[in-house]
């Protein structure tokens, strides 16, 4: 088995060979700042880059700063109206913009308007559009874009936190060349944005665990199984609080497998929203960073094209954590629990880990 440079074995897929990953990563992308008090940190995105830099893995991966998405790309799926609208809105436009329009593109207090709201959206979409093409082109095994995965947003409205869909323009990206692609979402909240775009196709299937019952956005009931020629090609596994790596493992597994044998997809997206992780702020569930990078490394031994992409997330040093361990099992390498000395590295105390025992939690699934 081969060593990197630490002497750590790299775990291979069961096939025993490496894969080629792509990693799109924008550097302003932890300057956007959606307000005090706001859950949303996209400073997330920076923190886990840093500890992928700083765990050397940069040197396996293949990086790429997005293209900026244009208002012609993300009119892919938007409405022209609700573009225009991001594209014009601002801190200090907000006054103008009459109120109706804030109401009617869902705009305010969980969506805010913030400073670089557009670029923002154009950064993220333009990463997740990337990974699509480079899949595409087969200059990459898996693509990685951890500033996407915004799963809430609407063809003409924002929702819980997501402004731009950039998953469903990466999937319209990958049926360009794709036939069938799957799309799995393990944040603890339904993918309902994704799930509702291609509701009624059967090109695309969406699986979607969550935590359903009182809970944002209220979707994913287990009957809702699409419609039309999409019927019967969305899943959704409905889940209660306490939701542990022993439940999910045995529930996960089966079930992808069973969905990869019988849809038999052509590409795979995996949005890993990090707000399932054990003591999440806005979180439930009680998943250990290997219990929710298990769920990767299961879809990776399939050595399918796989697009990996962010999601939530509001514990955001447990967020940095998970993302940079899932780089390592997409580059199949085990790195040190130990951390790197980085510049967030007081984020991270007392234990100053990789890994985060899951607290004492009643799994009530």
């Amino acid at each position: 088995m081969e060593t990197d440079e630490s002497g750590v074995s790299l775990a291979s897929g069961p096939d025993g060979r490496k894969r080629r990953v792509s990693y799109f990563y924008e550097p302003t992308i932890g300057n956007y700042y959606y307000g005090q008090g706001h859950p949303m940190k996209p400073h997330r995105i920076r923190m886990a880059h840093s500890l992928i830099v700083h765990y050397n893995l940069h040197r396996r991966l293949e990086i790429s700063r997005p293209y900026l998405a244009d208002a012609a790309d993300i009119g892919r799926f938007h409405s022209p109206e609700y573009v225009d609208f991001l594209r014009s809105v601002s801190p200090e436009s907000v006054g103008d913009s009459s109120a109706r329009n804030l109401r009617r593109f869902n705009v305010g207090e969980d969506c805010p308007v913030f400073d670089g709201l557009f670029e923002f959206c154009r950064a993220s979409a333009g990463g997740s559009i990337g990974a699509a093409v480079k899949l595409n082109r087969q200059d990459a095994d898996i693509a990685i874009n951890w500033g996407g995965g915004l799963h809430h947003a609407k063809k003409s409205e924002a929702s819980g936190f997501c402004y731009v869909n950039d998953i469903v323009l990466g999937i319209l990206e990958l049926l360009k060349m794709f036939r069938r692609v799957l799309y799995i979402d393990i944040d603890v909240h339904h993918g309902d944005g994704v799930e509702e775009a291609f509701y009624t196709t059967d090109r695309v299937m969406t699986v979607s665990f969550h935590k359903f019952g009182d809970f944002f956005p209220g979707t994913g009931h287990i009957r809702d199984v699409g419609a039309e020629k999409g019927k019967y090609y969305a899943l959704n596994v409905p889940l209660n609080d306490g939701m542990d790596d022993e439940s999910f493992r045995s529930l996960f597994r089966p079930l992808i497998q069973k969905v990869m044998e019988v849809y038999r997809p052509e590409a795979v997206v995996l949005q890993c929203g990090a707000d399932s992780l054990s003591g999440d702020r806005l979180g439930c569930f009680n998943l250990s960073v290997k219990g929710h990078a298990d769920c990767l490394r299961f879809l990776r031994s399939y050595n399918v094209p796989l697009m990996v992409l962010g999601g939530g997330g509001y514990t955001i040093r447990n967020v940095a954590r998970c993302w940079c361990y899932e780089t390592a099992v997409a580059v199949g390498v085990e790195p040190d629990n130990k951390l790197p000395y980085n510049e967030y590295f007081e984020y991270f105390g007392p234990d100053y880990t990789l890994h985060v025992e899951p607290g004492p939690m009643e799994n009530l699934n």
